[in-house]
């Protein structure tokens, strides 16, 4: 008798990455629970460091937009999470209100109901169109390339003023 074989069905390999979008999912918009019962998550705290948060955070949607590709979702379903990413990553840029944006948006929860709608409707394609997913995985760098360009010159403009206001009141 082989020890490696389990004798209980084991479910599909697509079950276990489900859930691991779930647990991501539920980490980055909803796993920090606040007094009168809302939940945040570690994307709106990791967003109010200047420029790597915004990155850090459109690094882990995106993550979560691939593996839906790869389980198979639809171009449809793909772009509307292209979407709410691009939504939660342009409007995190605003200081502080873009922060409190993206403690109430929670791309990635709208994300991750998109996908189990759409798999409830549907089991996953078989053959997926390969060409328009090309083209979703091409927005998704081009907008992940986009936040970490806009983040790098906000930061630069900060340095700017920090070092203008210094000189400034130096004299």
């Amino acid at each position: 008798m082989n020890p490696n074989k389990s004798k209980e069905p084991q479910p599909p390999p697509s079950h276990s990455r489900l859930q691991r979008l779930r647990a991501l999912s539920r980490l980055l918009d909803s796993a920090i629970p606040l007094p009168g019962g809302y939940r945040i998550g570690l994307d709106g705290i990791i967003g109010l460091i200047p420029g790597f948060g915004d990155i850090a955070g459109s690094i882990a949607s995106s993550y979560i937009i691939i593996e839906s590709a790869r389980l198979g979702a639809s171009t449809s379903t793909l772009l509307r999470m292209v979407m709410n990413v691009l939504v939660e990553s342009v409007v995190g840029l605003i200081p502080f209100l873009g922060d409190l944006f993206d403690i109430v948006w929670k791309a990635n929860e709208k994300n991750m109901a998109l996908m189990d709608k759409q798999l409830a409707a549907a089991p996953p394609a078989s053959s997926p169109e390969t060409r328009i997913k090309a083209v979703v995985f091409i927005v998704l760098f081009v907008m992940l390339a986009g936040v970490i360009a806009i983040a790098y010159l906000g930061f630069k403009i900060l340095l700017r003023l920090i070092a203008a206001l210094q000189g400034a009141g130096g004299t």
